[in-house]
């Protein structure tokens, strides 16, 4: 279990929810992820940060009507980040561009799922 005292100050809790798509002209407050990393000064993910600190880096993904997913956030060689909630990639959640997107609220980010490009607003960032 990872402890406040554990965690640098460049640690944030973020939140992303289910922006509009075609089965979900409303979005949808009740699928997402709750995500716990480094940001940088403007956002980003901080990859040096992260590198020192991999164990603390988590991510619960939620939807209505299912059991919530845990997992770390991780890195492949060549710098795409994914969501990794058990051995072999077959669960894996890869992100577009994690490395390059902002966590501001208000902004987007997407993560394929199942074969399938979702969108996400970050609805949330603050210190955990």
């Amino acid at each position: 279990m990872t402890a406040l005292h554990d965690l640098t100050p460049k640690f944030r809790n973020i939140r992303l929810l289910l922006a509009r798509e075609k089965d979900h002209p409303e979005g949808d407050r009740e699928e997402g992820y709750d995500v716990l990393a480094p940001l940088t000064d403007e956002g980003r993910l901080d990859a040096e940060e992260w590198k020192s600190h991999k164990g603390f880096c988590r991510v619960r993904r939620f939807r209505s009507g299912e059991e919530d997913l845990v997992g770390r956030l991780r890195r492949k060689p060549g710098g795409q980040w994914f969501f990794d909630y058990a051995e072999g990639d077959r669960d894996d959640e890869d992100g577009f561009h994690l490395g390059d997107e902002r966590f501001v609220t208000g902004e987007y980010v997407s993560i394929r799922r199942n074969g399938a490009m979702h969108t996400y607003q970050v609805a949330r960032v603050e210190q955990p």
